[in-house]
């Protein structure tokens, strides 16, 4: 409540009495004017431990009027983090009240007072942070749009994974699912189309390399065995070593194979993919 106001007592103030003690005032006596209600300065005081209101400040509770301390003891809950009165807004969750600063995601400290919360092990966590644990669990990814779990194949876009169908084709709007390709950057092609999804078959009208490993697009073109590959993916198809245009392989079942496990192949094996070497090279020169 705000400060009481102070006011001295006149003669029209003689039939008027004070609402606590019901005694009337004497004239130019001081008295206490708080809503209309006059009182007494000595009967102006906290209904539970009847000292003055520092400032003239109040709280008011069922008609009685508190001390600001009092009333935090006798009314107010304690935050169950910090430990303080909780004035104002109370969260009530987890069997506790709560500041709603002071409530927040038990994994990533994220405020959850105005987002909501999933009770996950006696812990008050955030939808994202409880779509984790889950997917830590159960071995399935997390959508990083709805932050929901995700059953089936995911889609992978710009280095995370998605529900499918959260996106359409750049080119004909068609929903999406796990096979849809994206576009990074490839000559002739504007700004906007870089770095976006493409179904399959409009992705295929493209004519975008793709890479004889893993079978996506190829963003830096790497050209060996007549195939394109990823820089990345280029490797030994025996020990995974990965390799470079300059590194020394032979062709074996039309894989690459690094010139150490070649080595460990029987000899009649070794000559003839060497004799295929060679003649891939005189062709290639």
């Amino acid at each position: 409540m705000p400060p009481v106001e102070l006011q001295a007592a006149n003669m029209s103030l003689g039939a008027m009495h004070c609402t606590r003690c019901a005694e009337g005032f004497e004239p130019n006596e001081k008295i206490v004017n708080s809503n209309g209600e006059l009182w007494h300065t000595q009967c102006f005081v906290c209904a539970q431990c009847f000292r003055a209101f520092q400032d003239g400040i109040f709280y008011e509770f069922e008609g009685r009027k508190y001390c600001e301390r009092d009333f935090h003891v006798l009314f107010a809950p304690c935050c169950n983090k910090c430990g303080e009165f909780v004035i104002g807004r109370v969260i009530k969750a987890m069997s506790a009240s709560w500041h709603p600063q002071c409530f927040r995601c038990q994994m990533c400290a994220k405020e959850l007072a105005d987002c909501g919360f999933i009770r996950n092990q006696n812990r008050a966590l955030c939808h994202e942070c409880n779509a984790k644990v889950k997917a830590e669990i159960t071995g399935r990814y997390v959508c990083q749009k709805c932050h929901g779990l995700i059953d089936d194949e995911p889609l992978r876009f710009r280095g995370e994974v998605y529900h499918g169908y959260h996106f359409n084709c750049t080119a004909c709007g068609v929903e999406l699912d796990s096979t849809a390709r994206e576009v990074k950057s490839r000559p002739g092609l504007a700004a906007n189309d870089m770095n976006e999804l493409y179904c399959l078959r409009c992705h295929d009208k493209m004519g975008i390399p793709i890479c004889g490993a893993c079978r996506r697009p190829i963003e830096e073109l790497f050209t060996a065995l007549n195939k394109a590959w990823c820089v990345h993916h280029f490797a030994c198809s025996v020990c995974d070593t990965k390799m470079t245009q300059k590194s020394k392989f032979y062709e074996y079942d039309e894989k690459p194979v690094c010139k150490k496990c070649y080595e460990r192949f029987p000899s009649e094996l070794r000559k003839r993919l060497r004799t295929a070497h060679e003649l891939t090279m005189k062709k290639n020169v």
